[in-house]
């Protein structure tokens, strides 16, 4: 998409753009060194030198993302350890350099997170709780900033999808794919960019100084997101409530097995809430099936997995947990 002219420096600390080429070396050039260095800049519940007490939870994202949001719902006092990458937050969750970590599974618009579920699988780690964030998504810009200054606007694919009818009513405004929605309010406070803006959460507007110039412009404000709080196996704790159960499993390549293993599970009365299918690397037209059961009590979804194992190549139990409620 064609870059739009911009205007060159005004004196007041502003990026001084003489091209449109350069504009986006500044953006995405930054944005590259930022993520191969994993540079942050300290904040809230980010370890500074002063030694912190709460549970270190690794996210993929910069702080004050929504993960970020999530994490602290799910856990007051964590101490935010921040990813550029979700294979690295399972890799640091596995070698034990974090407690948990806390991963966006699936929002009520957009769909499944793919890459999680099979991170989930590939890594010794059970998912010990969930949460659903409401998410609000806000255009965001530098402190003196105006909505009729932004003629471009940074943020992640998935947010700026769910902003379309915002973007469709300001034409001026071009959008452009950034790697995190937090991660383009750090980069444009860093610039002090007044021509652009960015789409995020209101905590990443706190956390970085910067101001929201139109609040709530997501399409649809029944977004939600489900996030999980992940720990190592050894570590994770099944609550006496669970009330949920997380299942990995493949079938047989025979008529009928895929049929033959939901039935058992319908013969236990559970209610499937959720069934996802991910190809098996290495091994085209197979596939691994991921499933979310209601059950009464944590000894069914144990009963679940013995009921499955006879018609299943592989089972894997990804998490018992309590359900989360709607906020």
């Amino acid at each position: 998409m064609p870059y739009g002219k911009t205007p060159a420096g005004d004196g007041e600390g502003n990026a001084n753009f003489s091209d449109n080429e350069s504009a986006l070396k500044l953006w995405y050039g930054a944005r590259k060194q930022s993520t191969q260095t994993g540079e942050s800049q300290p904040g809230p519940n980010q370890n500074s030198g002063e030694t912190q007490a709460g549970m270190q939870i690794a996210i993929q994202g910069e702080p004050g993302s929504f993960s970020h949001e999530a994490a602290l719902k799910l856990v007051s006092d964590a101490v935010i350890v921040p990813f550029a990458l979700s294979s690295e937050v399972f890799a640091a969750l596995s070698r034990g350099d974090v407690e948990a970590a806390v991963v966006p599974i699936e929002n009520s618009i957009a769909g499944s997170v793919s890459e999680h579920f099979d991170l989930l699988l590939a890594h010794d780690v059970q998912v010990e709780r969930e949460t659903l964030l409401l998410i609000r998504h806000n255009l965001i810009g530098i402190s003196g900033s105006a909505l009729d200054h932004i003629d471009r606007v940074f943020s992640h694919p998935v947010a700026l999808a769910q902003c379309r009818r915002f973007l469709a009513a300001h034409p001026r405004m071009e959008s452009f794919a950034f790697y995190d929605t937090a991660g383009s309010v750090k980069q444009l406070v860093h610039l002090r960019d007044r021509h652009a803006g960015a789409i995020a959460s209101e905590a990443a507007a706190y956390y970085y100084g910067a101001q929201i110039l139109m609040a709530n412009i997501e399409d649809n404000p029944e977004n939600y997101t489900r996030f999980f709080l992940v720990r190592r196996t050894s570590k994770a704790v099944c609550q006496p409530d669970a009330n949920k159960i997380s299942l990995a499993f493949s079938v047989e390549n025979r008529p009928g097995s895929l049929v033959s293993a939901l039935s058992e599970l319908a013969g236990l009365s559970t209610n499937l809430t959720k069934i996802e299918s991910r190809p098996v690397q290495g091994k085209p037209w197979e596939y691994i099936f991921y499933v979310d059961c209601q059950i009464l009590h944590p000894d069914e979804g144990e009963r679940a997995i013995e009921v499955l194992k006879p018609h299943c190549a592989m089972v894997k139990s990804l998490g018992c947990y309590k359900e989360a409620e709607k906020p």
